[in-house]
């Protein structure tokens, strides 16, 4: 489905007439195209009082080939960028209306506030550097999770960094993005791939976003950037067409082997997906009783590393209206069934050890819909069982984490009517609704192996909307 109110804001007219009605001009994002550079251009770098980040970050980024500048509140960065061999310099400020030396992003690393006292080199350095940050760049800041700090006023400090992160993203417009990532104390050399990823156009809808890295106990798996998930084999329920069909894609695309999943009347367009992808196509009625079993035996002579929960229904009315059977069928495919077929997966062995379990949650789940009571307690659901399996996991090295869309266009939001439509499109810092490939490349994040540190968590695909937490 597309927008055509976007198009025609961005088209040479309509941008002119925008302009002078004073109409809201979304920006088209950009996103991530093999045939295009994933990371180009300059980062500009701050950091707060002792930072603990720096380090990490330099080699992060000599590795992706941008270009890091230091902003006067990041004194140790150009002797730490130049023993990384990346190319650095000072920052200095783009004039207004200047197209040249506009910066793709802007990292601060906040790991060593430990005082809200401490907030001043914050301010600076984003008073600074925001008006010199180009249209779909990207503003990621580092702290520490508030519980792993030492005192309370450095725990207040590192909570504080989320409202600012999330103002920050709701200022910026012009598609940019802001995001908080929480490093615990020794996870530093686990941040490359989530860097990656909110740096890359692959993040394009993904913003107000606070995610938490831990420590891990085991090693990494020896893995190719450019195919990180060759060798690994991905189950993705629902993957016949729409967001599920995407997820299949990025991920064969990203090395992967899948194995898609969807109901037996849904076969032929499972199989013409499957066979774009060179994968398998399994029609199973995943709330069938007898599925998880055999699924488990599909799977067991190779096993799977990967599983991708995106298989789900929609029967909308108001709780006084709906039947029990309406009520039953969305709990059961959306929720009950993932508990299921893990179970079966997890107990025959199936999912490999160091595996990845992703769910696919929704806004519903977080802020509640009017109509959509049994969805919103199935995408809940999908929250809670992210969050309390995780701790369940850790031993096997398996994640579980969730992705919960927002307004995506698909075939489904097609049918919700105009006005409901433009509204869940504009209430967003983007002003816009996000694509299939937005919540794919997000799922093809969390099931990176270099996010062994990410499990427990729930990733909003939604353009920061102004709806729910």
């Amino acid at each position: 489905m597309t927008d055509a109110y976007l198009n025609f804001v961005n088209s040479p007219f309509g941008a002119r007439l925008a302009s002078s009605l004073g109409l809201p001009k979304p920006e088209v994002l950009r996103r991530y195209r093999a045939d295009q550079p994933e990371f180009e251009g300059l980062i500009a770098v701050g950091a707060g009082p002792q930072p603990r980040m720096l380090e990490a970050l330099a080699g992060m980024i000599a590795r992706t080939g941008m270009t890091g500048v230091a902003h006067e509140s990041a004194g140790l960065w150009i002797p730490l960028a130049q023993r990384h061999g990346v190319m650095t310099g000072r920052f200095e400020p783009v004039a207004s209306g200047s197209s040249q030396g506009r910066m793709s992003a802007l990292l601060f690393d906040a790991s060593g506030i430990e005082d809200v006292t401490q907030f001043d080199t914050l301010y600076a350095f984003f008073h600074d550097a925001l008006r010199s940050l180009d249209k779909c760049g990207r503003m990621v800041v580092f702290g520490r999770p508030p519980e792993a700090c030492a005192t309370t006023r450095q725990w207040t400090a590192q909570r504080a960094l989320e409202g600012f992160t999330r103002s920050l993203g709701k200022e910026a417009r012009r598609g940019i993005t802001s995001n908080l990532i929480h490093v615990a104390p020794g996870a530093e050399a686990l941040t490359e791939a989530t860097l990656r990823f909110f740096l890359s156009p692959r993040s394009a809808y993904v913003s107000g976003q606070v995610v938490r890295i831990d420590a891990v106990t085991h090693a990494l798996p020896v893995f190719d950037w450019k195919q990180p998930l060759a060798g690994r084999r991905a189950l993705v329920t629902g993957a016949a067409r729409g967001i599920g069909a995407s997820i299949a894609g990025v991920l064969a695309a990203e090395g992967a082997r899948v194995i898609g999943v969807d109901i037996p009347s849904a076969k032929e367009a499972l199989d013409q997906t499957m066979r774009a992808l060179n994968g398998t196509a399994l029609a199973f009625d995943i709330a069938a009783p007898e599925t998880p079993a055999q699924l488990a035996a599909a799977l067991d002579e190779n096993g799977v590393d990967i599983v991708v929960h995106n298989a789900g229904v929609t029967k909308d009315k108001t709780l006084a209206k709906m039947t029990e059977a309406a009520w039953r069928s969305v709990i059961d495919i959306n929720l009950a069934a993932q508990e299921r077929i893990d179970d079966a997966l997890l107990e025959a062995g199936t999912l490999r050890h160091g595996g990845r379990i992703i769910g696919v949650s929704s806004i519903s789940g977080i802020a509640g819909n009017a109509g959509q009571s049994n969805y919103a307690t199935s995408k809940a659901g999908v929250i809670g069982r992210v969050q309390s399996m995780a701790p369940h996991l850790r031993e096997r090295h398996i994640t579980i984490n969730a992705v919960a869309p927002g307004f995506i266009e698909t075939q489904m939001t097609a049918k919700i009517p105009f006005a409901i439509r433009e509204a869940g499109r504009r209430m967003n810092s983007m002003s816009q609704g996000g694509q299939p490939v937005d919540v794919a490349q997000t799922i093809a994040w969390l099931a990176h192996p270099g996010s062994a540190g990410i499990t427990g968590q729930v990733v909003r695909v939604c353009g920061q909307s102004l709806i729910g937490a």
